[in-house]
């Protein structure tokens, strides 16, 4: 596909929202009114939060500590894998179907199901229903790394689409210096940055990657509270259903790493932007990190797996 042209304005929107954690029908219900929502207000691309699809399992440990894993965790696993999306079945074709309704661009977060392994991922579907490009989160954070596998390199690479050239990096895969180098390098404009971390690092975090990269950045985090998980859940200490899990932080930035929209806390929801991607040539005037800012004498990335060569 060929790059968009560089006069091109695109409405983008950001959601900050919780799905009804492990249940995966429900959860795809929410995603369909929050796209519809989105679409009403004009969005050409969608984005929503790390693991939206069907839960992100803060606090939950699995029953599992070094050297033993408890049969209650092992259920636990059983409900969330229950919930995840096989992406050649028919729920994926749910979020395409979505997408296709709206006629737009949708990211979103999903646990994704692979035989009896759980991946944490990015799917990113086109205005036609078309899965375009998933992306694996290459290392699951700490203790997320007892239920994720780990992805594998050939995901990490910038998608070409109507709406711009979109890349994705989840949650602390931000902190991964050569995964932001990958995506410079294949020219990313709208950087996809689902996350569950809802702290003020985020933040500058965010804006860094804008900054250096010279692109747009969406953030998009859960706003979840005690009652979107299971009333079974076992969080220690117990709170009141109200109680917020996870704050959210969604925002988006420019390519000089100014926040244009959010961030927002401890409340649902929608950030839309009308993003100007010939922001992303004109602020490489003076700083391109792959190009004339670069010094390939003296530093260079191997990529040891090659992202697919693209279709004829």
């Amino acid at each position: 596909m060929p790059f968009p042209p560089l006069t091109r304005t695109v409405r983008v929107a950001v959601v900050q929202a919780a799905p009804v954690a492990f249940d995966l029908d429900a959860t795809l219900d929410r995603v369909r009114a929050h796209v519809a929502s989105a679409a009403a207000r004009g969005a050409e691309l969608v984005l929503f939060p790390e693991a939206f699809v069907s839960a992100y399992p803060r606090g939950l440990t699995f029953g599992t500590v070094i050297g033993s894993r408890s049969d209650a965790g092992r259920a636990w696993y059983a409900r969330y894998w229950a919930s995840s999306v096989d992406l050649s079945g028919p729920d994926a074709a749910r979020l395409g179907a979505i997408a296709q309704e709206h006629a737009l661009h949708l990211a979103i977060g999903v646990i994704e199901r692979a035989g009896g392994s759980l991946y944490c991922s990015v799917c990113l579907y086109g205005p036609d229903g078309t899965l375009l490009h998933v992306h694996r989160k290459l290392v699951p954070t700490a203790a997320e790394r007892i239920v994720w596998a780990q992805g594998d390199g050939a995901s990490v690479r910038a998608v070409p689409t109507a709406v711009g050239v979109l890349g994705a990096a989840v949650c602390w895969e931000h902190y991964m210096p050569l995964l932001r180098t990958a995506l410079y390098e294949d020219g990313v404009q709208l950087w996809l940055a689902p996350t569950a971390d809802s702290r003020e690092s985020w933040i500058a975090t965010v804006r860094h990657v804008a900054m250096e990269g010279r692109c747009f950045v969406l953030s998009a985090n859960q706003c979840a509270r005690r009652h979107d998980y299971p009333a079974d859940y076992p969080l220690e200490p117990d709170v009141p259903a109200d109680t917020v899990i996870t704050r959210g932080g969604s925002c988006i930035v420019n390519p000089y790493g100014e926040v244009i929209a959010g961030p927002v806390y401890d409340e649902d929801a929608l950030l839309v932007a009308d993003l100007d991607l010939g922001e992303t040539v004109r602020a490489k005037l003076d700083l391109d990190v792959t190009g004339h800012y670069a010094r390939p004498d003296v530093f260079q990335l191997v990529r040891r797996v090659a992202p697919p060569a693209p279709a004829e």
